[in-house]
């Protein structure tokens, strides 16, 4: 007895964590600066932990109050009905859900690339195929509506990035809506914007108002501080009526995460310090670092510097724990998240030391400054039509 067939399925490839990095460098992980995730450098909103604390008692019961308050009042900032909030285990979740009210047995997916991973893993769980539209270095990887549709056949789901990860590139609502119109009637439109607190740009969650066929997701993982509790929604049209309940699984999102939840949302002093810190980080990288970088409006900074996993290993053994693009399909970069404002300096100086002892010609865009990938082309992804993803690419 084995299980199905799972060859095509390739494990999700996660950032590099403090205690893992500082056994294999033999540091104090306190002594580790961990820019590789994404994650909030100011820990989880305070009133969230408070919460947590405060509900601990009472988690052998299960949340379905919780779940249904927090429904509520998503629905009521976003200006929706309750039912349009999909309450997830992560903006992963959020990412099955959608797959499984959506995909039938080989139905096709579009997605970028480069890219996050789990949108094609997710529809590969749910027996979905996967295509791609590419993101190139010449047009600054910019999701150009003309790409996405000439890369359009009557695919059932468009993913399009508001920030992008790992280029931190947006797509706004007149690009948003270009697609949205130029696709079919039977084509959703997914609107990711895991990052979106940290854009200046409002949210497109007009979008789902006022069409059948737009869908934005969003995530407490960021902003909010809460990657460990794994809180994500997606906010569906009003149309799709009771899909949520035919697909939710029980209780999938535990009681601390939608307490946690509930208290962060009211934390509007949080997620300001963490989007005005990173607002900063980003300057400060763009300004500072040795390395051509890209506009950004996420919590992070993609820099290109030559041979990426050089670049890692070699700022790892300083003690700064950075993310090799490579599994993005970009191995020419990294991708830096914003930290605090000492983290940021330390790092952008532990990088420019390494990237000080390289070819001064890589990581420039200079002619040669990329490895060739096994179909000669420089950067891997950076020109051209970009291959299906491999699914290996992390948050």
């Amino acid at each position: 007895m084995q299980p199905r067939d799972l060859s095509a399925l390739t494990p999700y490839e996660a950032g590099r964590g403090t205690e893992e990095v500082a056994r294999e460098v033999g540091m104090d992980p306190d002594d580790l600066v961990k820019l590789s995730s994404n994650e909030n450098p100011h820990g989880p909103s305070p009133r969230a932990v408070e919460a947590m604390h405060e509900h601990a008692d009472g988690v052998h019961h299960y949340p379905k109050a919780a779940h249904a308050d927090l429904q509520a009042a998503l629905a009521e900032q976003r200006d929706l009905a309750p039912e349009q909030v999909w309450l997830a285990n992560g903006g992963d979740g959020a990412l099955d859900y959608l797959a499984r009210a959506m995909l039938e047995p080989g139905d096709r997916v579009l997605v970028p690339h480069p890219g996050f991973a789990y949108y094609a893993m997710s529809v590969r769980y749910h027996h979905g195929r996967v295509e791609t539209y590419p993101l190139r270095r010449e047009e600054d990887f910019e999701q150009r509506p003309a790409n996405v549709l000439d890369a359009y056949d009557g695919q059932r789901i468009v993913y399009l990035i508001s920030p992008h990860s790992p280029t931190g590139r947006e797509v706004d609502r007149e690009a948003i809506l270009e697609v949205a119109d130029g696709v079919d009637d039977d084509t959703v439109v997914l609107v990711d914007e895991a990052y979106g607190a940290f854009s200046e740009a409002p949210s497109k969650v007009d979008l789902v108002r006022e069409r059948d066929d737009v869908a934005v997701l969003r995530t407490f993982s960021k902003s909010h501080g809460l990657a460990g509790v794994r809180l994500g929604y997606l906010l569906a049209p009003e149309a799709w009526g009771d899909a949520y309940a035919r697909i939710n699984t029980p209780f999938a999102v535990n009681e601390l995460a939608l307490r946690a939840g509930l208290a962060a949302l009211e934390d509007e002093e949080h997620v300001e310090q963490s989007v005005e810190s990173a607002t900063w980080a980003r300057e400060f990288i763009h300004e500072n670092l040795a390395a051509e970088t890209w506009p950004s409006q996420g919590n992070f900074v993609l820099a290109a510097v030559g041979d990426a996993g050089e670049v890692f290993e070699a700022a790892k053994e300083r003690g700064v724990i950075v993310r090799d693009a490579t599994s993005f399909g970009l191995p020419g970069c990294i991708r830096i998240t914003c930290g605090t404002r000492a983290e940021t300096t330390r790092a952008v100086e532990v990088l420019n030391e390494v990237l000080a002892m390289r070819d001064p010609y890589e990581g420039t865009g200079a002619p040669g400054s990329f490895p060739a990938t096994s179909s000669g082309t420089p950067g891997g992804g950076f020109g051209g039509d970009a291959p299906d993803p491999d699914g290996t690419g992390g948050e």
